[in-house]
């Protein structure tokens, strides 16, 4: 029987803040029965953002390590919220020494450091899931369900798009994000996740076809001082290559027979945050924008003609994660993208304690079918 938790997370960024903010509200969301959480340690290079990061979510110390979360004894899970060339090692070590840990996607840089992740959570025994955490939105598990329902009939085919603007201005510094080989940029940062709804709401993805990449902004200003997320900060008149993709498209079968599109871009200008897809079956279709993350549209046959069309469904009680999700949970409350850190959360310390009250978080498994994915629009791209 668990007592008690105590969770650190390492990477005090705009990610890292969101793990903070879920642990914190963990609690607070569905039923009773949670052993308690202890909120431990941040642990970031940047001590300032370390510490900020700490107070605000009511972290007992922050640390400016990720070695110091490794040989914590009052750390018993971790999020890993860094950039992705460092999961590997870090997730290695944890294992080792005995932490469950859920890690932000993608996996890790390549199939292969993946599946090593996998061989070292195994032979520790250690709960290890991956963060992609729009499974959690409730317009999306509403979208799954009505498919999985099967009144729409056949699935025929997904236009799915990413879109940010995150990358779109040629001053925005040189950071880690635009360092890499071909498919370690938009295709790693925003793909993983498109990819990843598509496969949730649709099912797995059996090949990949008329895939492209394209760096549209080839060279950024080095910075003077640390970057955090996608903030702006001083710059020299140093200029460094942008080594990665901009902007990735690609075309993919499913393994029901269904086709899709999928497009991701960080420099779509005027889109600061836009995942949305439409679906269509042999019977109707609907449609998902995460700008308005309780709802999705839907369309079906056997309407009057000047009434037929797509028609706005409020994700209401009846569906997941409102009743008991939310602090009023009542039908056309909202949801956003912050509460879907909160989900996670919950049900990665459920897992731990032996719970399962809500569909656990995704296993290093599906991370590694990820990257495989990305691997083969790579290369479906240079062919």
């Amino acid at each position: 029987m668990v007592q008690d938790i105590g969770v650190a997370v390492i990477g005090a960024g705009m990610a890292g803040r969101a793990h903070a903010h879920g642990y914190r509200s963990a609690g607070t969301v569905f039923s009773a029965g949670l052993p308690p959480v202890r909120l431990v340690s941040v642990a970031d290079i940047n001590e300032d953002l370390a510490r900020d990061t700490a107070g605000r979510y009511g972290f007992e110390r922050a640390d400016t390590s990720w070695e110091a979360v490794v040989k914590a004894d009052d750390v018993d899970a971790v999020s890993v919220v860094v950039a992705n060339h460092l999961h590997r090692e870090i997730v290695a070590e944890l294992a080792a020494a005995g932490k469950h840990i859920l890690c932000e996607k993608p996996l890790a840089p390549t199939s292969a450091d993946a599946a090593a992740m996998i061989d070292a959570v195994g032979a520790a025994g250690v709960v290890a899931r991956v963060g992609f955490t729009f499974r959690r939105t409730p317009g999306i598990s509403a979208v799954r369900d009505q498919l999985g329902s099967g009144e729409l009939g056949r699935p025929l085919h997904i236009s799915a798009q990413y879109w940010t603007d995150y990358g779109s201005d040629p001053q925005a510094p040189m950071s880690w994000r635009y360092r890499g080989e071909p498919g370690s940029g938009a295709l790693a940062d925003l793909g993983s996740h498109l990819t990843d709804v598509a496969e949730f709401v649709f099912g797995p993805i059996e090949s990949i076809t008329g895939a492209a990449l394209s760096t549209a902004i080839t060279s950024r200003p080095v910075p003077l001082g640390a970057v955090v997320g996608h903030a702006h900060v001083e710059v020299g008149d140093e200029r460094g290559p942008v080594e990665n993709d901009d902007w990735a498209s690609f075309s993919a079968r499913f393994a029901n027979g269904a086709t899709g599109d999928l497009s991701v871009s960080r420099v779509a200008f005027g889109h600061p945050n836009t995942l949305k897809f439409e679906v269509f079956c042999e019977r109707g279709a609907l449609a998902f924008d995460v700008s308005r993350g309780g709802e999705f549209q839907i369309a079906t046959g056997g309407l009057p003609g000047v009434t037929n069309g797509f028609r706005r469904v409020i994700v209401g009680v009846e569906h997941p994660y409102i009743a008991g999700g939310l602090a009023m949970d009542a039908t056309g409350i909202g949801t956003g993208h912050n509460d879907s850190f909160v989900y996670q959360a919950r049900a990665f310390l459920d897992e731990i304690a032996g719970r399962d009250e809500i569909p656990h978080n995704a296993p290093f498994a599906d991370g590694l079918h990820n990257l495989q994915i990305k691997e083969a629009v790579v290369a479906a791209a240079a062919r």
